[in-house]
């Protein structure tokens, strides 16, 4: 299948979701095989949170909302022109997807089939209704892409590779399994926000957005702070206020209260507002509803100590503290050419004999 075909199936989907907004649903009659498949989105969106509790219809929507924005030609083929697609080999790439938020292993999955390789795919029970459902509409537009799709839920066979995304643990089982082939495995990693006190109030609510968008389950989430010592809070806690609406959803508010009681229970000095918690500590992984914090005394201690820690660390939020450092509120808005763990799966997908 030629390299422009592929394009314009990922492209037509993104035309499709982009009728999905938090705005509301409009039906374009020029978006192909709508009749077919708007209603049924429609369903998929609204029962997700059945399926699990995590996926509310908004974080779902937001998620939609983001790939429809990337698909398009324009980011498509600027994105791709910095590769020699023709020399990839077609090989046959298994993915093991996490299910944390939706569409979580959309990436990988784009990532491989945009190159000309075969995808056998794993999906986490957590989500697995969202991305075979999206298959069939691509596979409507282009149908010679059936052949290189196959969702299984059995131990992989015949596959030249693996990209495998779950928890320092899993990624032993990973290790164990898929160590005698060309592999992406990735583990653990948190997104930290550094603060100055020079941040704005519309800054610090965006850090609202980093923070409880997928209620914190992503590995782009904030999970923690970086601040000088003796950072006064009060402006934080103002200007996320907005975000308070989040207690209402029960297994947010039951994660709220049983780690609360915990902290209590152990005696940790706490900061918190009735839906979020600051809890010092020098970790990345902060429980839900959890907001892990540690000082720094000056810029030079701060990038050390990032700089050690930069195989925990997905994300780095800031006012132009690190090269690397993005804006406020962006976390969960990444570009096609934002990978995972800074790994690029292209370059990968090319070096395998």
């Amino acid at each position: 299948m030629l390299l422009n075909n592929r394009i314009k199936a990922f492209v037509e989907l993104g035309k499709f979701l982009k009728q999905f907004k938090s705005t509301g649903y409009e039906k374009v009659n020029t978006v192909l095989y709508n009749d077919d498949f708007f209603d049924e989105m429609i369903l998929k969106i609204n029962t997700a949170e059945h399926h699990n509790g995590w996926f509310t219809k908004e974080n779902v929507v937001f998620a939609i909302e983001q790939w429809a924005d990337a698909l398009s030609e324009k980011n498509l083929k600027e994105w791709l022109s910095s590769y020699q697609l023709d020399t990839i080999p077609c090989k046959t790439i298994g993915i093991v997807m996490a299910g944390n938020i939706p569409l979580v292993g959309f990436h990988d999955f784009l990532c491989v089939l945009i190159s000309g390789c075969k995808v056998l795919v794993k999906q986490s029970s957590n989500d697995d209704q969202l991305l075979p459902f999206l298959t069939s509409y691509l596979v409507s537009i282009a149908p010679e892409l059936n052949e290189s799709i196959t969702f299984t839920k059995e131990n992989f066979k015949d596959f030249d590779a693996i990209i495998a995304t779950g928890s320092n643990n899993t990624a032993r089982y990973f290790e164990y399994y898929f160590g005698n082939v060309p592999n992406i495995i990735r583990k653990n990693r948190n997104s930290v926000a550094i603060l100055t006190g020079t941040e704005t109030r519309e800054e610090l609510e965006a850090l609202g957005e980093d923070i409880f968008r997928y209620y914190g389950l992503g590995c782009r989430n904030v999970s923690k702070l970086m601040v000088p010592q003796q950072y006064n809070f009060d402006s934080f806690f103002e200007a996320i206020y907005p975000f308070n609406i989040i207690i209402n959803g029960n297994k947010y508010a039951n994660n709220y209260d049983y780690n609360k009681a915990v902290y209590l229970m152990s005696n940790y000095k706490l900061l918190e507002n009735g839906f979020l918690m600051l809890k010092e500590d020098k970790s990345y992984s902060s429980p839900i509803a959890t907001l892990f914090y540690e000082t720094y005394t000056s810029k030079e201690t701060l990038l050390t100590t990032l700089e050690k820690d930069e195989e925990k660390i997905q994300c780095i939020v800031g006012n132009n503290i690190t090269p690397t450092n993005i804006d406020f509120g962006t976390t969960q808005k990444p570009k096609l050419t934002d990978y995972a763990d800074g790994i690029d799966i292209i370059q990968f997908l090319s070096k395998i004999k």
